[in-house]
């Protein structure tokens, strides 16, 4: 995986969940990169007759300006009309669909009935809302998270939104992984990139089902980019999100060794926060470039300041000028 030097680099971001949308927008305001951004599909689900898609929706949101700032997702000024007759009607609405939110989601499944991919349904989503990024699907086909407890299967949803997080996870499985096929606009930009970003996004439940798609790890391993992974663990807590509980869960460390330990066979580098500084000779010693960094994300700032250190980290590296951030 050595780097090949470019004036203007391919940026390829793996994103889910809030914290590879708040990457997403760091790197978007970076001028002088080409930025494109493979989402999460396998959080879907269908909610009142809708095909929604969380993490896609997640980073169209926050990519178009529109998210809610204080939680991180959905929609700013969003009302709840719709979803409130849906229970006075005696319907279950534990998975919260703001009003603007439900139109996205009707026009999604208008779409997909009239025979449209979801590739193209999200393309035509984020033009509508002036998102110039392109937003890449790893497949077409239909990918679920299932999450095995002691009652049994549920989908990634059931366990998030309606459970809370709380049931104990005994088994992962992304249903439909194995049939799937890639999009080639995936392969492309794999193939085209220069660096390779993976979010700070829980690695089992939001990276893990990107890479389960058939030829998608094949084409990062075959990759000639530089891969680099943001650690989404800071003192062994996730900012956001169950990653530390499902990593253990999944018999594995859930601090910033365990992160580059799941990561080594793909990535050449990681960069963890300051306060998991002594994990740094541990990480080294597997062969993957360690740096340090204030990796909270906070405010639009803090997104491009850390966005901005990761590319001169890794311009520092493999010798091409750092691009500026736009302000």
């Amino acid at each position: 995986m050595s780097y090949v030097s470019v004036e203007k680099p391919n940026i390829l971001l793996l994103a889910g969940g809030v914290g590879g949308a708040k990457m997403a927008e760091g790197l978007a305001a970076i001028e002088g990169i080409t930025l494109s951004i493979l989402g999460n599909i396998a959080d879907d689900q269908i909610f009142h007759g809708l095909w929604v898609s969380p993490d896609i929706d997640t980073l169209t949101y926050s990519l178009s300006g529109l998210v809610n700032r204080d939680q991180g997702w959905g929609l700013a000024n969003e009302g709840s009309r719709a979803l409130d007759m849906l229970k006075q009607l005696g319907n279950d609405t534990w998975m919260f669909l703001g009003d603007r939110d439900f139109g996205l989601h009707i026009h999604r499944s208008n779409r997909l009935k009239q025979g449209y991919s979801r590739s193209q349904i999200t393309s035509e989503i984020a033009h509508a809302l002036g998102i110039g990024t392109p937003l890449i699907l790893p497949t077409d086909d239909v990918v679920q998270t299932r999450l095995k407890t002691k009652d049994g299967w549920i989908l990634f949803q059931d366990y998030f939104v309606r459970q809370k997080c709380a049931p104990e996870v005994l088994d992962i499985h992304f249903e439909g992984a194995d049939q799937a096929h890639p999009t080639s606009k995936a392969l492309k930009a794999i193939s085209e990139a220069d660096l390779i970003i993976i979010a700070p996004s829980n690695p089992i439940l939001s990276i893990a089902p990107i890479l389960s798609i058939p030829g998608i790890r094949d084409a990062l391993t075959a990759s000639k980019a530089t891969i680099l992974a943001l650690s989404p663990l800071i003192g062994g807590k996730p900012v956001k999100g169950p990653a530390d509980k499902v990593m253990k869960a999944m018999g594995l460390e859930a601090s910033a060794t365990g992160i580059a330990r799941y990561y080594r066979d793909l990535i050449d580098q990681i960069v963890i926060d300051h306060q998991d500084q002594a994990s740094k000779a541990e990480i080294e010693a597997m062969g993957l470039v360690c740096s340090l960094d204030d990796i909270l994300m906070c405010t639009r700032q803090d997104k491009i300041r850390l966005a901005h250190a990761l590319l001169a980290n890794h311009a520092a590296f493999n010798g091409f000028s750092c691009p500026e951030a736009a302000q």
